[in-house]
């Protein structure tokens, strides 16, 4: 029965040690992560699928229209075709739009672009209504798991996972319930253990 006891507190004191271990060993997510999690209001916002635009060629009823950027990033444009979008501002499309439309259509273009519509984001996890979500401007992540329904009793409350694209890239952080979020983040709200 001793050896029994004996054995039973060596196990588990050897179980601690490889924990503590790991555990230490690991860097904090987001302390790997802060530079690339830039808050929202630094740099103009970038366009992706999904994004709504409103596109006003002036003096051109027949192309001032409504476009949606397509998976492969781009939007349609009678005359001119496919106009690359993806990882533009609003005014480099413009100008994009412009010198296509310069190539023997309009003398001189006069084009504006607006956002109409945001991409959605995407919140999972322990919240009421997990799924997709219309993006609103100067959103928090605690304003994020509102539009959810709020946290599940089993929530994990003092940080959020994000997970964003970044030059072409998934970025992956711990966040606060007051960091930023853009047009296109998935949230992941983890279940807490005690």
């Amino acid at each position: 029965m001793r050896l029994r006891l004996v054995l039973a507190l060596l196990f588990s004191v050897l179980a601690l040690t490889a924990c503590a271990t790991r555990s230490a060993s690991v860097p904090p997510v987001k302390a790997v992560q802060a530079a690339a999690y830039a808050p929202a209001a630094e740099g103009p916002y970038r366009l992706d699928s999904g994004d709504r635009l409103r596109v006003m060629v002036f003096g051109q009823d027949g192309l001032s229209n409504s476009y949606t950027v397509d998976a492969g990033g781009s939007i349609t444009m009678p005359l001119i075709g496919a106009v690359k979008a993806r990882g533009l501002t609003t005014a480099q499309l413009a100008q994009a739009i412009a010198a296509r439309l310069r190539q023997g259509y309009i003398r001189e273009p006069h084009v504006a672009v607006e956002v109409e519509t945001y991409r959605p984001f995407f919140i999972l996890g322990e919240v009421a209504h997990p799924g997709q979500y219309p993006y609103v401007a100067r959103m928090t992540v605690e304003t994020a798991v509102a539009i959810a329904g709020g946290f599940t009793p089993r929530a994990q409350k003092s940080y959020v996972e994000l997970t964003r694209a970044i030059d072409g890239q998934l970025a992956r952080a711990r966040v606060p319930l007051t960091y930023p979020v853009q047009p296109g983040d998935t949230l992941n709200v983890a279940e807490r253990w005690f």
